[in-house]
């Protein structure tokens, strides 16, 4: 199967100028764009500088053996296809080369029509995978996410406005406790948007310094710091025409929140030791379960770049406020898992649904994500138990006590604001039910010791 001929820039590595000259000559009369080398320094600076769609690679190269700088070359350019070079073919050495991560194996000496084959398998390749890529990203582009299912009025109206916002180019700031789904709420947008055939691209603020995490953002140019041996894109370079999501990002450090700012407001950055001025065409979406008017009060997080992120803002309520959805939600995730594993799942056994309903659920929805796919990878089928899920949930249903029971006052009070507390969207809402002031219930859920026990 040949492949429609198509130009492309390939890199030539050997240590005799003769042979370069007619790989030169060779590519170049079927349209390629041809740049030789003779050695590993020459051959890691080339990349640094340019992307190539194939790399031929001789197996000696003088003192040079070709093996050992295979693997410098896939860690510098990541997807390359390196074709092996050599008049000295073996078996073993062809295995190995392949065994490294070579692409193909070409033994000299060769004709035009061998060496046009082995690009067509190529760029076939090539093509393959990325059709590949795309049919999974359209794949989850048309499967719902179960998280995002509600029947709760409060999850309701976040998911309306967000998708509202979709087809537009406003700036979304997502708001809510840890596991609440805001980064698949992100995803939704950017799959319902005009720029869903681009990357979604995502930046964990906390997760680097502050030095690291400017160059994982705009990228750095080569000796632009320690260890900076070429040039490398940033994470707004690599979601060009897509979405950058910014996790978490009342932890991003105040170095940085002036440039994010610059980005906001004139799509406009430098790579880190550059001086040259990119603009980007991005979508900013970002998350936090931080109190940012707080953060902007103590001096943390700079007002004018919370007020230029919180265009559009989409609060997402946690699980313990949305008790209705707690069935439906485990009984998606539950197919959603028995796709992915193979088993012929039907449901749950009354105690785990019994435990399901218990649990206050301080993780939120990826905590239930995490168990139901426990359940489903532990459980032989067709239902998952109670003993399937994990330990917390089993506590939480032998702690219940029913009123007329062989209980105590004193459990039973326990009890009771156990379960307002779980329904409360705060500690403040849960007194206020209560007929307490919140102080009066701090102290008495410290005093029983209550499990579910958390800030408000």
């Amino acid at each position: 199967m040949k492949t429609k001929p198509d130009p492309r820039r390939l890199l030539v590595i050997d240590d005799e100028t003769s042979l370069r000259r007619t790989f030169r000559t060779a590519l170049e009369s079927m349209g390629h764009t041809v740049v030789e080398v003779a050695n590993s320094a020459q051959t890691l600076d080339a990349l640094a500088r340019q992307s190539f769609a194939a790399a031929f690679l001789d197996l000696r190269l003088g003192k040079e053996k070709g093996l050992d700088l295979l693997p410098e070359m896939l860690k510098a350019a990541e997807g390359l296809h390196v074709i092996i070079v050599t008049a000295h073919a073996s078996f073993d050495s062809a295995v190995q080369a392949l065994r490294l991560g070579a692409f193909d194996y070409l033994p000299k000496p060769f004709t035009p029509d061998q060496l046009r084959i082995t690009l067509d398998r190529s760029a076939l390749v090539r093509g393959l995978t990325k059709r590949v890529a795309d049919l999974e990203e359209q794949v989850g582009r048309l499967v719902p996410s179960p998280e995002l299912e509600t029947q709760e009025p409060s999850m309701r109206q976040a998911l309306d406005v967000a998708f509202q916002v979709a087809a537009s180019e406003a700036i979304v700031l997502f708001r809510g406790e840890s596991g609440t789904g805001k980064t698949m709420l992100a995803r939704a947008i950017h799959a319902k948007s005009r720029r869903a055939d681009r990357p979604f691209v995502t930046v964990h603020c906390p997760s680097l310094s502050a030095e690291l995490l400017e160059s994982d953002l705009f990228g750095h140019v080569r000796g632009s710091f320690t260890g900076a041996v070429r040039d490398t894109v940033g994470k707004v370079e690599a979601a060009e025409g897509g979405t950058l999501f910014l996790d978490e990002i009342g932890d991003l450090p105040a170095a940085l929140q002036p440039k994010l700012l610059r980005l906001l407001q004139e799509k406009a950055y430098e790579r880190v030791g550059d001086t040259e001025t990119r603009t980007a065409d991005v979508r900013i979406m970002a998350a936090t379960n931080r109190d940012l008017e707080a953060e902007v009060k103590a001096g943390r997080f700079r007002e004018d770049l919370f007020y230029r992120l919180n265009v559009i803002e989409v609060t997402l309520p946690p699980l313990r406020t949305r008790r209705k959805d707690v069935p439906a939600l485990a009984v998606g995730l539950l197919q959603f898992f028995a796709r992915q594993t193979g088993k012929a799942l039907t449901g749950f056994t009354p105690e785990a649904e019994a435990a399901l309903h218990a649990y206050p659920w301080p993780g939120n929805v990826r905590e239930l994500r995490n168990a139901i796919e426990r359940g489903t990878i532990l459980t032989p089928g067709p239902l998952i138990g109670r003993d399937h899920l994990p330990a917390q949930l089993t506590r939480a249903v032998t702690a219940r006590v029913e009123v007329g029971g062989p209980v105590t006052l004193d459990e039973l009070e326990a009890e009771h604001i156990r379960r307002v507390v779980e329904g409360a969207a705060s500690l403040e809402e849960a007194a206020q039910t209560l007929g307490i002031d919140p102080s009066t219930l701090y102290r008495k859920r410290k005093r029983t010791g209550d499990p579910s026990k958390r800030e408000s």
